[in-house]
């Protein structure tokens, strides 16, 4: 792929772009395999299956950008070292559909004046520009704002941007008022009637909501979730229990014929949008559940091989899926999994060494079926998938 930005020495996000594709995927393949190698994890019986390819370009479904520059001519992109805004609208890794409504959210911006907030002086509004599209082109917009001030000029002025962009269907702001590198804030004020987007993965109707998590890459993330249902249909559970489940994507996924599935997540958040999800596809409590909550509290449905432990009706979970943040499970829920009464795992990591930690921490499980997803391409960072049974 060409950048113009990286070509010109103005931005340097994607370190491999240099490197032809496929020897990209390739090394992120035999990159994982060889950090779980030596770690000592019990590979010997894992079968890779062929890695994930993505698209080279315009596979980015979100849009994170630093505003700078001037009220005038506001800058979307980074910030450069000395702090000046570097504009990135036409990052060729953003679907076409984001660099064209990233356009008009500039020209929006500069037609009300809102001052792009300057990490220097610490002094401005308006810090970032945070941007979704759907796989069927709708458009979900977050202004990252400093203070209230501008709220309602925007509010009242929105019917403008609107008319400009058609497909724009959730649009909130964001209040982020401290002076540090933190992305949002925790007030989030949604300026729409609907206030979730609906994000179409393979069959699933997910419904993604202002501060809620979703893969940056929808098409590898289909792939991804096919192959854990994939998995699921195999072994035949009748009950699941999904661990980090996020917005819903692997439990809707594997809904079945005599199997209940329940979703655990903290962010309540993504579990309204899970049951959103879930009543659209007319699936009742005895289908899917979903609850708010650490997944290291859940050790009643994990039961153990001596204590079973309480699903709803009774039993412990036979199928437990793991979708973990970068840092992994940590050794208190691994040593809980090492003991739980389930037979088979699936665990999904953005991180190669903390999934090799939790692997060490649960000697009673054994990988046997593996596959690397590219969901970040000329990037070092990768999805990999393991199928893990008891020994």
């Amino acid at each position: 792929m060409q950048c113009d930005y990286h070509n010109r020495g103005l931005c340097h996000s994607c370190t491999l772009i240099d490197q032809p594709y496929a020897l990209q995927l390739a090394a992120k393949a035999a990159g994982v395999r060889e950090v779980l190698s030596q770690a000592g994890s019990d590979t010997g019986a894992l079968q890779w299956l062929e890695p994930v390819a993505s698209a080279e370009s315009g596979f980015r479904n979100k849009a994170k950008m630093v505003v700078a520059g001037s009220v005038q001519e506001p800058t979307l992109g980074i910030l450069d070292p000395r702090g000046r805004g570097v504009d990135l609208r036409a990052c060729p890794l953003y679907l076409e559909v984001v660099g064209q409504a990233l356009e008009q959210v500039a020209r929006f911006s500069a037609e009300l004046r809102l001052l792009p907030y300057n990490v220097t002086k610490a002094r401005g509004e308006l810090k970032h520009v945070l941007l979704t599209v759907s796989a069927g082109s709708e458009l979900m917009l977050r202004f990252v704002l400093r203070s209230q001030r501008q709220v309602q000029r925007i509010r009242e002025n929105l019917p403008t941007l609107q008319a400009a962009l058609p497909s724009l269907s959730v649009v909130s702001v964001n209040l982020q008022p401290e002076h540090k590198a933190v992305l949002e804030g925790p007030e989030e004020l949604v300026l729409t009637e609907q206030d979730s987007l609906r994000m179409q993965v393979n069959h699933v109707p997910l419904r993604v909501r202002s501060r809620s998590f979703f893969q940056t890459n929808t098409e590898v993330a289909a792939a991804l979730y096919r192959r854990a249902a994939v998995w699921a249909d195999q072994i035949n559970p009748s009950r699941v229990l999904d661990l980090y489940c996020g917005v819903g994507g692997f439990a809707l996924h594997m809904v079945g014929p005599s199997r209940s599935v329940l979703g655990v997540e903290v962010s309540s958040e993504a579990v309204r949008g899970a049951r959103e999800a879930a009543a659209h596809m007319g699936l009742g409590p005895e289908s899917v559940q979903f609850h708010v909550g650490d997944a290291t509290a859940w050790q009643q449905q994990l039961g153990s091989a001596s204590s079973p432990g309480a699903y709803d009706d009774g039993g412990a979970a036979d199928l437990v899926v793991v979708n973990p943040p970068r840092r992994g499970l940590g050794a208190e829920l691994a040593h809980r999994l090492d003991e739980c009464a389930a037979q088979d795992l699936i665990y999904s990591s953005c991180n190669a060494r903390s999934l090799a930690r939790d692997l060490a921490n649960m000697p009673s499980w054994r990988p046997v079926e593996g596959q690397v997803l590219d969901m970040f391409p000329h990037t070092t960072h990768y999805e990999v998938a393991l199928l893990l049974q008891r020994r």
